[in-house]
């Protein structure tokens, strides 16, 4: 039977195009010139309705008032009233029906089922289209035989629809669309459909004269036409898989569907021409009202259109099949340039292929204090924008509102919300945390919904919405109900929303909100949203990198100076600057300076690896030529604390003025000291008591970690000296790239030249056997380097490029090296640092699992004179 979506699907797709959903597209014929069918389309079927009467031998009339499952409000009769050939064309006519009838209308709908069924074809129809608030043609395909299960596993084919035609809205413009549309994937009411609508040229309606509509039907592929202009195509889902065979997303996401495997009578997803590898049969129908029409346009059925009865009238119908190849039906495309462009190409709803987990145990905090840029605060569609603001005694939280549009608010990690140049796409594998995580956020509701009888819901999707687990709040660990004016927790186990069938390894959405369609005056704001499991196995604080952690303020005992934030150079951006005169001072980081202190950092579960690690340079020496410098960390409110001799972090080494140095004290060595490690709450460096006027020095990367757990899964191809398992390579022109001393604070760089003719591309090659898998790394890992141009191209139009690979180029992108930096383009003498994300990287079609050759080099025949250096190279999560 046709169906539709039910009516609340319905509204709320008609809501969702309101945020920019709209997919009517409008012709620019002179633009395009269409191509005719082929020599090899052959006629295999037709209707010329030349005769006095409708074919019995190739059409069955369909007796039924089911509403065709869309409720709609006619009954199919075989009457000549409502369907009969004259005058060279059908008629399909929609009337009043009588008094007292089981529904308000009668109508005709006809098939073709056992007498024209086809796999594959042209199936061409030249129509003139009824009109009137409620009308609704169709000329359609569905299954003969449903070999893939109900409706619409096995698919649906809608070549022509129409609603309203005619029909002028409030801003005086007549409904003129035409659809196409598929319907597919699982058993309704989760059935899936993708399609785009079309205008004709100039302004003209379908109702007013006869057009001809057609789909090309071949082997994985689906074209759309009127009047000969292809204006849609759809395609069959293709899956992209890693080296190990593993499927790990969609290259296209077009259609599926899914069914009971015959022999292990498990449930499957088929990504492939499936269900449209079947055959299928043709269908002509006028329906009256229905749950599409009747929501649309001006709502309802409009009576008086209906009243001397509304003609579908039908000139052909044609079926042609591909002379050249009928088993795929491929080889007689009626095709234009760029028939598969955004504006054309529709993209389907087929499940995303989950990555396989990486089986990494990793935290990942959504929000606490400062936005994450991969995952933005996010109003699905209710058009208001989530609000930072500051609230005493908890740092800034986010406030949602909801207003009268019904909307669900949350945070999200898709590309399409996110706004930050710095953020991409995040996706999270929390599918190792399952024992023991959890998803947890703090909430407090400023103003209750207006609807007393709302209740509060928690969700979260995974992969694109592949799969989701809805919960009411009350499901919390906690058992609670939101109280207006109270902050109040809610904990989720990982292994409830698994149960209710979410898939862990790729969630992008969570979730938090009234009711929908109840949340009218809602107010409420969330903080501290984190996937997680009980902190233990390696907890972190990252003190200063690039800003000042605001729990952990830069601080200056004594002295009465203020640290500032500056820039130093492109490997370490902004950093932490204090400076001594001459009163004494001891000078570092506080959490204690708050007037709502922030907890001391437990560091007892990094005893046996854990370290406090920082960058730092001294840029002017204190005056005093016989001052030390020292580190000191303290816990507890000072009630214990360990003094030692900075150089004790660096081997000995004592500060040389203008030049970074990294210093680590184990955890291990600072318990053995003294320290209480369970509430570390100060850490300083500074000359001694006294010694330390005239001083300047700068801090950087400050954090307390375990660089053993940090750095796993990371691979670093060049510091100081290339990856023993890589070669610094010149592809092509003969150069030898060299290991030469650049100076502080890079010291060993890679030197690549380019010579001339041959052309090359340069970088860093796996050895033989050799690749690197990032799978574990994709959720926030990049590829970055720093790069310095000592001698431009000769070629003032010369451009540079970055190129990764995968074994054997199975795989592999390119790009503009520009866009690793926020699109600046090198400037010669000058390092800077470049990073291009893997999930970036992968949505380009990298097969992350087998990377194998890193390049950057100027563009192919232009690089002459070219002399650059590179340094820093790794794939990690910094």
């Amino acid at each position: 039977m046709k169906q539709l979506t039910t009516l609340t699907a319905l509204l709320m797709a008609a809501g969702l195009a309101g945020c920019g959903g709209d997919t009517a597209t409008s012709t620019n014929l002179t633009a395009v010139n269409p191509a005719e069918p082929v020599s090899d389309w052959q006629l295999v079927w037709s209707d010329e309705f030349d005769g006095t009467s409708i074919d019995d031998n190739k059409w069955t009339h369909e007796i039924n008032c089911a509403g065709g499952g869309n409720n709609e409000k006619q009954c199919y009769t075989d009457s000549p009233d409502n369907s009969f050939v004259s005058g060279g064309t059908l008629k399909i006519v929609a009337l009043p029906a009588e008094d007292g009838a089981v529904q308000p209308y009668t109508s005709a709908r006809l098939n073709t089922k056992y007498q024209g069924d086809w796999k594959y074809g042209r199936f061409e129809m030249r129509a003139k289209l009824p009109s009137g608030q409620g009308s609704w043609p169709a000329f359609w395909m569905l299954p003969t035989d449903y070999v893939y299960g109900e409706w619409p596993k096995s698919g649906e084919i809608d070549i022509l629809e129409a609603v309203n035609l005619k029909v002028a809205g409030e801003d005086g413009v007549a409904e003129a669309n035409v659809h196409g549309t598929l319907h597919y994937g699982r058993a309704w009411p989760d059935n899936a459909s993708s399609g785009k609508a079309y205008l004709l040229p100039d302004g003209a309606n379908p109702a007013d004269d006869f057009h001809t509509y057609a789909i090309e039907w071949q082997e994985g592929e689906i074209r759309w036409y009127v009047d000969g202009y292809l204006f849609q195509t759809q395609m069959a889902s293709t899956v992209r898989f890693n080296s190990r065979g593993e499927a790990v997303g969609l290259s296209h996401r077009g259609w599926f569907t899914e069914n009971f495997d015959i022999i292990t009578g498990e449930l499957k997803t088929q990504w492939s021409s499936a269900p449209f590898d079947q055959r299928f049969h043709l269908l002509l129908n006028l329906a009256v009202g229905g749950n599409w029409p009747e929501n649309v346009n001006n709502l309802g059925i409009d009576a008086d259109a209906f009243a001397d009865g509304q003609i579908y009238e039908i000139d052909y119908v044609r079926v042609y099949q591909c002379g050249q190849d009928l088993d795929s039906g491929k080889g007689c495309e009626t095709v234009r340039a760029g028939y598969k462009d955004e504006n054309t190409l529709v993209e389907g709803k087929a499940p995303i292929p989950s990555p396989p987990s990486t089986g990494v145990a990793q935290n990942l905090t959504i929000f606490e204090d400062m936005p994450n840029p991969n995952w933005p605060a996010w109003d699905c569609c209710g058009g208001s924008t989530p609000a930072l603001m500051e609230v005493e005694s908890r740092g800034n939280v986010y406030e949602f509102v909801v207003n009268a549009q019904p909307t669900v608010n949350g945070f999200i990690t898709r590309s399409a919300f996110i706004t930050d140049p710095a953020g991409v796409p995040s996706p999270f594998d929390a599918s190792p945390l399952i024992e023991n995580g959890s998803v947890s956020f703090d909430m407090l509701v400023v103003s209750a919904p207006s609807n007393p009888a709302s209740t509060w819901v928690f969700k979260v999707e995974s992969n694109e919405n592949t799969t989701a687990a809805e919960l009411p709040i009350t499901a919390s660990s906690e058992g609670i109900a939101p109280v207006t004016g109270q902050w109040q927790t809610y904990t989720f186990p990982l292994q409830m929303l698994a149960d209710a069938g979410l898939d862990l390894s790729a969630i992008d959405v969570v979730m938090i909100f009234p009711a929908w369609d109840t949340g009218n005056g809602a107010v409420y704001q969330v903080d501290n949203v984190k996937i997680a499991q009980p902190d233990g196995a390696s907890p972190a604080l990252t003190i200063f990198t690039d800003e000042q952690n605001p729990a952990w303020p830069m601080w200056d005992c004594c002295g009465g100076t203020t640290p500032v934030e500056v820039m130093d150079d492109e490997a370490h951006g902004l950093t932490a600057e204090f400076s001594i005169g001459a009163s004494p001072t001891v000078m570092g980081f506080n959490t204690r300076l708050l007037e709502a202190a922030a907890e001391p950092f437990d560091a007892s579960a990094l005893l046996s690896e854990g370290v406090v690690q920082f960058d730092m340079k001294v840029v002017n020496a204190p005056t005093n030529p016989d001052s030390s410098w020292m580190f000191k960390i303290e816990a507890d409110g000072a009630a214990s604390a360990v003094e030692l001799p900075l150089s004790a972090g660096s081997a000995g080494q004592e500060p040389v003025t203008g030049q970074w140095a990294t210093y680590t004290f184990s955890i291990q060595s600072l318990s053995d000291a003294g320290l209480d490690i369970s509430a570390i709450d100060v850490l300083m460096v500074f000359p001694a008591w006294d010694t330390g006027n005239g001083a300047v020095y700068r801090l950087d990367n400050v954090r307390i970690y375990n660089p053993n757990a940090q750095s796993a899964g990371m691979l670093s191809l060049f510091r100081d000296a290339v990856n023993p398992d890589w070669t610094l390579w010149d592809c092509c022109a003969g150069s030898t790239p060299q290991v030469v001393d650049a100076g502080a604070p890079y010291g060993n760089v890679a030197q690549f030249s380019v010579l001339g003719s041959p052309e090359t591309v340069q970088g860093i090659l796996a050895n033989e056997g050799v690749s690197f898998d990032a799978t574990a790394l994709l959720a926030s890992g990049s590829v970055s380097f720093d790069m310095r141009v000592v001698d431009a191209p000769a070629n003032p139009d010369s451009t540079w490029l970055f190129k990764i690979e995968s074994t054997g180029a199975s795989s592999a992108v390119e790009l503009p090296l520009a866009s690793g930096n926020s699109g600046e383009a090198p400037t010669t003498g000058e390092w800077a640092k470049y990073r291009f994300s893997l999930q970036s990287l992968f949505d380009a079609g990298l097969d992350i699992s087998d990377i194998n050759v890193i390049m950057v080099f100027p563009a192919w025949g232009t690089g002459q004179g070219a002399v650059y250096q590179i340094d820093n190279v790794e794939i990690s999560n910094n």
